[in-house]
């Protein structure tokens, strides 16, 4: 992933545009073993939590490999992590979220 353009070089704007992009698609890793998907309108979902750390300086306007799993998707719930590298390989960032899912 990465942003269009070229951003100012302040890292506090690059971590929320970070933070802001890796929930778009986090929680729907937990989907995938059991075949649904948000885009059918069968599945509702919400946050419960979503934790990042940052490991290292990093540019969104750079791109960024966005690496994610889901270890356990029962109860009504998913787990779901992920990991984020610069091009050279470099981990910049690791999320962690939880969230309600109900098949409709």
């Amino acid at each position: 992933m990465r942003v269009a353009g070229t951003l100012p070089s302040d890292p506090a704007l690059h971590r929320v545009l970070l933070a802001y992009a890796s929930d778009y698609s986090l929680l729907g890793t937990a989907l995938l073993p059991h075949a649904l998907t948000f885009a059918h309108g069968n599945v509702r979902a919400a946050s419960l939590d979503h934790a990042m750390w940052f490991h290292r300086d990093f540019r969104m306007d750079e791109w960024l490999l966005y690496s994610m799993d889901s270890p356990i998707t029962s109860h009504g719930r998913g787990f779901s992590r992920g990991n984020l590298f610069t091009r050279d390989g470099r981990l910049v960032a690791s999320v962690a979220q939880e969230g309600m899912i109900r098949k409709l």
